[in-house]
Protein backbone atom coordinates (compact mmCIF):
# COMPACT_ATOMS: atom_id res chain seq x y z
CA UNK A 1 0.00 0.00 0.00
CA UNK A 2 3.06 2.25 0.63
CA UNK A 3 3.02 4.94 -2.59
CA UNK A 4 5.69 7.54 -3.75
CA UNK A 5 3.97 10.56 -4.32
CA UNK A 6 4.67 12.72 -7.04
CA UNK A 7 1.40 15.00 -6.87
CA UNK A 8 4.08 18.58 -6.61
CA UNK A 9 2.99 19.20 -3.44
CA UNK A 10 5.88 20.18 -0.79
CA UNK A 11 3.73 19.26 2.71
CA UNK A 12 1.19 16.56 3.20
CA UNK A 13 -0.67 16.28 6.57
CA UNK A 14 -0.68 13.32 8.75
CA UNK A 15 -4.25 12.13 7.26
CA UNK A 16 -3.18 12.30 3.84
CA UNK A 17 0.38 10.58 5.03
CA UNK A 18 -1.82 8.13 6.89
CA UNK A 19 -3.97 7.17 3.82
CA UNK A 20 -0.66 7.27 1.01
CA UNK A 21 1.26 4.61 3.66
CA UNK A 22 -2.01 2.48 5.02
CA UNK A 23 -0.38 3.32 8.81
CA UNK A 24 -2.58 4.94 11.37
CA UNK A 25 -2.02 8.53 12.48
CA UNK A 26 -1.28 7.60 16.02
CA UNK A 27 1.29 5.06 14.23
CA UNK A 28 3.23 7.93 12.13
CA UNK A 29 3.17 9.87 15.89
CA UNK A 30 5.10 6.77 17.45
CA UNK A 31 7.38 6.40 15.35
CA UNK A 32 8.58 10.19 15.22
CA UNK A 33 9.12 9.38 19.28
CA UNK A 34 11.35 6.01 18.05
CA UNK A 35 13.14 7.32 15.14
CA UNK A 36 15.47 10.29 14.83
CA UNK A 37 14.91 10.48 11.00
CA UNK A 38 11.72 11.19 11.16
CA UNK A 39 11.09 14.60 12.27
CA UNK A 40 8.38 16.38 9.97
CA UNK A 41 7.99 20.10 10.54
CA UNK A 42 4.87 21.74 12.56
CA UNK A 43 3.27 24.64 11.20
CA UNK A 44 2.03 27.28 13.86
CA UNK A 45 -0.85 25.94 14.42
CA UNK A 46 1.07 22.86 15.76
CA UNK A 47 0.05 20.75 12.61
CA UNK A 48 2.48 18.60 10.78
CA UNK A 49 3.99 19.07 7.53
CA UNK A 50 5.23 15.94 5.68
CA UNK A 51 8.09 16.11 3.15
CA UNK A 52 8.43 13.02 0.59
CA UNK A 53 11.22 12.56 2.44
CA UNK A 54 9.54 12.00 5.85
CA UNK A 55 7.35 9.90 3.71
CA UNK A 56 10.53 7.90 1.65
CA UNK A 57 11.67 7.10 5.45
CA UNK A 58 8.17 6.38 6.93
CA UNK A 59 8.06 3.47 3.79
CA UNK A 60 11.80 2.58 4.93
CA UNK A 61 10.64 1.92 8.13
CA UNK A 62 6.81 0.40 7.67
CA UNK A 63 9.06 -2.25 5.17
CA UNK A 64 11.57 -3.35 7.59
CA UNK A 65 8.47 -3.50 10.70
CA UNK A 66 5.97 -5.05 7.87
CA UNK A 67 8.24 -6.91 5.40
CA UNK A 68 11.58 -7.85 7.83
CA UNK A 69 9.55 -8.21 10.77
CA UNK A 70 11.83 -5.62 12.75
CA UNK A 71 10.95 -4.47 16.54
CA UNK A 72 11.32 -1.26 16.72
CA UNK A 73 14.72 -1.46 17.64
CA UNK A 74 16.00 -3.25 14.84
CA UNK A 75 14.63 -1.28 12.68
CA UNK A 76 15.83 2.18 14.55
CA UNK A 77 19.03 0.29 14.17
CA UNK A 78 19.20 -1.02 10.51
CA UNK A 79 18.10 2.82 9.25
CA UNK A 80 20.90 4.40 11.19
CA UNK A 81 23.45 1.84 9.41
CA UNK A 82 22.39 3.36 6.47
CA UNK A 83 23.15 6.98 6.90
CA UNK A 84 25.04 9.20 4.44
CA UNK A 85 28.61 9.84 4.69
CA UNK A 86 28.07 13.23 5.80
CA UNK A 87 26.07 12.27 8.73
CA UNK A 88 28.59 9.57 9.95
CA UNK A 89 31.56 12.00 9.56
CA UNK A 90 29.49 13.97 11.63
CA UNK A 91 29.36 11.66 14.32
CA UNK A 92 33.07 10.91 14.18
CA UNK A 93 34.06 14.27 15.48
CA UNK A 94 31.85 13.84 18.80
CA UNK A 95 33.86 11.29 20.43
CA UNK A 96 37.26 13.24 19.17
CA UNK A 97 35.77 16.06 21.14
CA UNK A 98 34.82 14.34 24.15
CA UNK A 99 37.96 13.00 24.51
CA UNK A 100 39.58 16.03 24.44
CA UNK A 101 37.14 17.59 27.10
CA UNK A 102 37.45 14.34 29.06
CA UNK A 103 41.13 14.48 28.85
CA UNK A 104 40.90 18.37 30.34
CA UNK A 105 38.63 17.64 33.01
CA UNK A 106 41.15 14.72 34.18
CA UNK A 107 43.81 17.38 34.01
CA UNK A 108 41.85 19.78 36.47
CA UNK A 109 40.88 16.66 38.74
CA UNK A 110 44.67 15.51 38.99
CA UNK A 111 45.79 19.95 39.82
CA UNK A 112 43.35 19.59 42.29
CA UNK A 113 44.05 16.53 43.97
CA UNK A 114 47.82 17.77 44.70
CA UNK A 115 45.93 20.91 46.07
CA UNK A 116 44.35 18.94 48.85
CA UNK A 117 47.31 16.04 50.12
Amino acid sequence: MSKSVDSGKLYYSISEVARMTGLEAYVLRYWEKEFPQLRPRKNRGGNRMYTQKDIDVINQIRHLRMNEKLTIAGARSRLTMKRSPEQAAGQTTIPAKAKTLIGQIREDIQHLLKLFP
